[in-house]
């Protein structure tokens, strides 16, 4: 069986989406600023502290969250898992729209912006930068392609442009035929290059912070930061499936799809205990768990991170109860992708420390609002997307493959 996706055509401006708007604009207007009077305008970076708010949510926090792309399409599609197809369009688009507001935060954050395509011809590879910088640029290519069958389903047979534009709706219609029927044949590669290219760049994330031991602190500095990264980002995709599923189904008032999610969690059960096996293992072999009870901001986030976002859940997930309940599942799913969201806020902002930083950071509200401003755009995006573009399968609207 196949699942047929369809439009919502729901209401757009509704009170909901004039709030996104105006964050929308606010967001945009500090990001004007910082480009006209520099980062140090709208910001509390310095040299000393050269990364902050930008880098540890709008990018690390960004791509691990996005990760319910590739570890949806790899379900469905590379282990023939076909009933889950019905989130695989939804998560992909998450994960498009998030790599897309990861550059746009980069490009934010980073002083020469203008020079970003560099990499792309300069090419440093000793560098663990390189390779996130390039792979990242690859799989947004990929997951852009990967969404061009929902716009021609929407609109193959339907182009009929005015007048003189007219005289385009044939070349547009052939190229449209010309994707389905092309597309259909090699997506296969670009689904196994996703998965490819986002395993290879979310551990990176993890190694660039492999240069840093004398900053970064020791409940997070570990050779093994790659590979909890890799872990972290694999065991948060279903939960992320799930929540933002959760979401978008009770905001637009359509039928849960429980039928799907509900063992998308029993998987996570076995993806989660790794990434905490790995975590407190790794933990207890370097004798790292003496500073727990230091009492610091540095340890009590950490505990925090730990306790509710990864074990606390994962014993969630084990009650038959919470696997069946709506309510459960998302409160459950909500906290595992808060507990990878502090974990990257964790290495990244509060657990990094550089020797000559002459003061504590915390973001500056211009900081704040650019951050409120790009995940406003996002979430306006997704709901003008999911409105008139095939995404979401219609309950009950199955054809025969």
């Amino acid at each position: 069986m196949s699942h047929q996706a369809y439009p919502l055509r729901a209401k757009l401006w509704t009170p909901g989406v004039l709030v996104l708007s105006a964050l929308m604009a606010i967001g945009a207007v500090i990001i004007v600023a910082r480009f006209i009077g520099g980062i140090g305008y709208v910001s509390n970076l310095s040299t000393a502290r050269p990364w902050g708010l930008w880098i540890g949510v709008d990018v690390a926090s960004g791509v691990a969250l996005a990760a319910g792309g590739f570890t949806t399409a790899f379900l469905a599609h590379i282990l023939g898992r076909h009933t889950y197809e019905p989130v695989v369009r939804p998560a992909l688009l998450t994960a498009m729209l998030g790599y897309t507001f990861v550059v746009l935060g980069l490009m934010v954050d980073i002083g020469r912006s203008w020079a970003i395509w560099k990499p792309m011809f300069n090419w440093n590879t000793n560098s663990v930068l390189f390779e996130v910088a390039m792979c990242v640029m690859f799989y947004v290519t990929v997951l852009y392609i990967e969404f061009i069958p929902a716009v021609v389903e929407q609109f193959k047979g339907k182009v009929n442009l005015p007048g003189l534009l007219g005289k385009l709706n044939a070349p547009s219609e052939f190229l449209m035929g010309l994707a389905d029927r092309i597309l259909g044949k090699i997506m296969w590669v670009f689904i196994i290059a996703g998965v490819v290219l986002s395993c290879m760049h979310q551990s990176s994330l993890g190694s660039l912070m492999l240069i840093a031991p004398t900053k970064l602190h020791p409940l997070w500095y570990t050779p093994m930061l790659p590979l909890l990264f890799l872990t972290s980002a694999i065991a948060v995709g279903y939960p992320m499936v799930v929540f933002e599923a959760t979401i978008a189904t009770t905001s637009m008032k359509l039928d849960s799809e429980m039928k799907v999610l509900a063992p998308l969690t029993r998987i996570t059960i076995l993806l989660l205990g790794l990434y905490m096996s790995l975590k407190i293992g790794d933990m207890v072999i370097r004798g790292t768990y003496v500073y727990l009870l230091d009492g610091t901001a540095q340890t009590n986030s950490f505990l925090i991170e730990l306790g509710l976002g990864v074990i606390l859940p994962w014993l969630l997930l084990l009650s038959k109860k919470v696997q069946t309940s709506r309510r459960g599942l998302f409160i459950t799913c909500t906290l595992i992708v808060l507990g990878v969201l502090l974990n990257r806020i964790n290495v990244f902002i509060v657990g990094y420390k550089p020797p000559l930083g002459d003061s504590s950071y915390f973001p500056a509200i211009g900081e704040i609002l650019v951050t409120v401003g790009l995940i406003a755009a996002l979430m306006f995006l997704y709901r003008f997307i999911i409105t008139y573009l095939p995404v979401f399968s219609a309950p009950g609207k199955e054809v025969s493959s």
